[in-house]
């Protein structure tokens, strides 16, 4: 369960104060998948990143129970200097798990061959992404933070990763940031969408949905 409370979170962008999150206060319930919905813009990777512990909010407590993954695709869990099965076992030992396991587990899911042991900083993107879910799917986490990382690397990889990813959340919660409607369709519960600085959470996930498009297609709120 994660607990948002009077949650406030805004920063200068070009001389003028931007607010992405007002006073925000919701719950996410435990076990259930929430699509994080929103405009480019909106705040939603920052909530994640304030969820995971990366990022402070301006004000306002955000309220853990369990044990809460960091944001998935965020290069900046991951030194650059370091191998790739350096970082794995790095992370591994943060959240106290085998640390041969989870390089073992790894390096299969990934993909990556010799880069698994090459510096993190000579890796794409794509292979960011590789190791980011991969070490995330390792790890027995409550709640998985998930920011587009399945739209990242060849169809095979995408697939294999939503395929982990549902086997995972029969027992976990989730909340991911997706602009495809069909992949949160097929791995969410509930929404939440994100709209100048208000969350509107969703039970009912297509009303989330149908909330989201019918914002896409209103002029940006100043």
């Amino acid at each position: 369960m994660i607990h948002l409370e009077n949650l406030c979170k805004s920063y200068k962008l070009r001389g003028h104060r931007k607010v992405v999150l007002d006073n925000v206060n919701q719950v996410f319930p435990a076990k259930v998948s929430v699509g994080l919905l929103g405009r480019n813009g909106a705040g939603k990777s920052t909530l994640l990143s304030i969820i995971g512990g990366m990022m402070d909010p301006t004000s306002g407590t955000v309220h853990r129970a369990g044990n809460i993954s960091y944001p998935v695709g965020f290069a900046g869990s991951f030194h650059g200097d370091l191998t790739g099965a350096q970082n794995t076992r790095f992370v591994a030992r943060i959240y106290g798990v085998d640390t041969d396991e989870l390089q073992d587990f790894v390096a299969d899911f990934s993909e990556l061959g010799k880069q698994f042991h090459q510096p993190f900083r000579t890796y794409s993107s794509g292979m960011r992404a590789r190791l980011s879910f991969g070490v995330s799917m390792g790890i027995p986490f409550d709640c998985f933070l998930i920011d587009e990382v399945t739209s990242v690397g060849d169809g095979a990889f995408r697939r294999k990763s939503v395929e982990m990813f549902a086997e995972r959340r029969k027992t976990t919660a989730a909340i991911m940031v997706s602009h495809s409607t069909s992949l949160i369709r097929d791995v969410c519960d509930a929404g939440a969408v994100l709209e100048a600085g208000q969350m509107y959470y969703y039970d009912d996930l297509e009303a989330a949905i149908e909330h989201h498009e019918y914002n896409m297609n209103q002029k940006r709120p100043d």
